[in-house]
């Protein structure tokens, strides 16, 4: 399925995923860190992470519209795709309820903060997994005939062009 939103030839959800992804799992971290040693500049570095995160996280949603919408009608992806980004808008929600508890004093989260984080982070893995079903078993948004051999995304020449 080659459709969607792409940039210089690969689907730009699956470049922009990886911030947001990484940051708001890093946040859930700095908490546990928060935990343990009590340090306000953690809390202060989660709460600007999840901040971030969401901000990412919406940006990278807007193209996995795109790539969704793209999907033929009725298909397996279609349906997986589904649970894909409306998972990742609960992830999202979470995260923002969490920064929203934080914001009067980020050097403290408090313990709902911190669990709807994990609640989060928790279900991030299942949408990811979710994600990594469409690319990895479905091929979405893999060039058709995509082998090891293939040229380059920025050549112009499809994907099953040997050389």
């Amino acid at each position: 399925m080659r459709e969607g939103a792409k940039l210089l030839g690969h689907p730009i959800h699956q470049m922009l995923i990886v911030f947001p992804l990484g940051l708001l799992a890093t946040s859930f971290f700095f908490d546990i860190g928060w935990l343990v040693t009590k340090a306000g500049d953690i809390g202060v570095v989660s709460f600007w992470m999840i901040f971030a995160g969401v901000i990412g996280g919406l940006l990278a949603a807007v193209f996995g519209l795109i790539d969704w919408l793209a999907i033929p009608s009725g298909t397996r992806a279609k349906f997986i795709g589904a649970w894909h980004g409306i998972g990742n808008v609960f992830v999202v929600a979470l995260f923002i309820a969490s920064w929203l508890l934080r914001r009067g004093d980020p050097e403290v989260p408090s313990m709902a903060a911190i669990v709807l984080s994990a609640i989060a982070v928790s279900t991030a893995l299942v949408t990811g997994w979710l994600g990594g079903e469409l690319v990895n078993r479905m091929a979405v948004g893999v060039d058709e005939g995509a082998n090891v051999n293939s040229p380059s995304s920025l050549s112009g020449r499809p994907a099953r062009e040997h050389q």
